[in-house]
């Protein structure tokens, strides 16, 4: 899987990246047919933000959001707000299929 990583206003360290590239990386796993992510970096005078999209074959983009002081606790929101939508895709994927799945007739 892809991953790019940009900064608006700001200059992001080596460490963040690594750390954007690894909860990247543990969100695509989430996600079957990942085929891209993208970590936006952004700083306004009193708070930092982080956007997280994520790209799948076949599915919309989903994408989190994270404010806070810092980027790092920015990035940990958005994981989170993201990791609730593709837990939630992973629930809707799973009905689906059980829905589709053709009983067995008892006699």
């Amino acid at each position: 899987m892809r991953v790019t990583i940009s900064a608006r206003h700001c200059e992001v360290t080596e460490a963040l990246r690594q750390r954007a590239r690894m909860i990247a990386g543990r969100l695509a796993e989430l996600s079957p047919h990942a085929l891209d992510a993208t970590v936006v970096f952004d700083a306004a005078p009193l708070i930092h933000s982080v956007e997280l999209r994520l790209h799948a074959r076949g599915r919309k983009m989903l994408i989190g959001v994270g404010q806070g002081p810092d980027h790092r606790s920015a990035l940990d929101r958005a994981e989170e707000k993201l990791r609730v939508q593709l837990m939630k895709a992973g629930k809707a994927r799973q009905q689906a299929r059980h829905a589709a799945r053709p009983r067995a007739r008892s006699t």
